[in-house]
């Protein structure tokens, strides 16, 4: 059996738009109308419900009244080149004139009295920022050309902003500076020059000290040799006179 014809009137009656950017909350509206001398029943359902969040999503609209369901879709990363393929489906049924427990109602209902509407939605990025997005690049050079240029104009109102007092006192300061690191390069430079010259009379000692022990050792060995010799003489001369 053909379920019934949805008796309340959506408006938007097919799409649900939502307007970027995504990086927020975005919220669009759905207004139920019920044109009939009976109240009804409504849930709103969707295929992507923890990306939603829909208030009121069901209850009861009074005959020929109407309310408005705020569908808000949370923060992300949207990408042009993905389609949406949420839906939504507006659920209705005839409330029953005795009716005290809805969810009891919803829990009984028969399909043939069930009645629904099916909404897509629709991702509207604008113009602006899609440029933006595909400008990223020159986006931060200008930025950071009007950082430098901002930071160059304070500084130059800043200066006008100062007294000749206040003025001559930097220049003061910054004459002392300059005498300052002027006075410890010197320094430095002594303190090199005077290690280079403790240096240098290391190394004269340690030469002097060297040709010394050579000295020594050169005398030590010409009187061993000396000797030797002497003592090579004595015995053949003590030979000769024994034989």
């Amino acid at each position: 059996m053909a379920r019934p014809e949805q008796v309340l009137l959506l408006e938007p009656q097919h799409e649900l738009k939502f307007r970027g950017p995504f990086s927020d909350v975005v919220t669009t509206n759905l207004k139920l109308s019920n044109p009939t001398d009976r109240n009804v029943c409504f849930k709103v359902k969707t295929t992507a419900p923890r990306r939603y969040c829909v208030r009121p999503n069901s209850g009861i609209i009074d005959a020929g009244t109407s309310i408005n369901v705020s569908v808000m879709l949370q923060p992300f990363d949207y990408d042009p080149n993905e389609k949406s393929k949420h839906k939504f489906m507006v659920q209705s049924m005839l409330a029953p004139p005795d009716m005290t427990d809805m969810e009891g109602v919803w829990k009984e209902a028969k399909p043939e009295e069930l009645m629904d509407s099916k909404l897509r939605c629709v991702f509207d990025m604008p113009v602006e920022n899609d440029k933006s997005h595909g400008d990223t690049e020159p986006n931060k050079i200008s930025s950071s050309i009007l950082k430098s240029d901002s930071s160059t104009l304070s500084a130059k109102s800043l200066s006008s902003t100062l007294d000749d007092g206040e003025v001559k006192k930097i220049m003061e300061e910054c004459k002392r500076l300059q005498m300052e690191a002027q006075r410890l390069r010197e320094e430095n430079k002594q303190i090199r020059e005077d290690d280079g010259l403790r240096m240098r009379k290391s190394n004269v000692m340690s030469s002097q000290h060297a040709s010394v022990v050579v000295k020594k050792d050169e005398g030590l060995s010409a009187r061993t040799v000396a000797l030797i010799v002497l003592f090579f003489v004595v015995g053949v001369i003590v030979g000769k006179l024994v034989l």
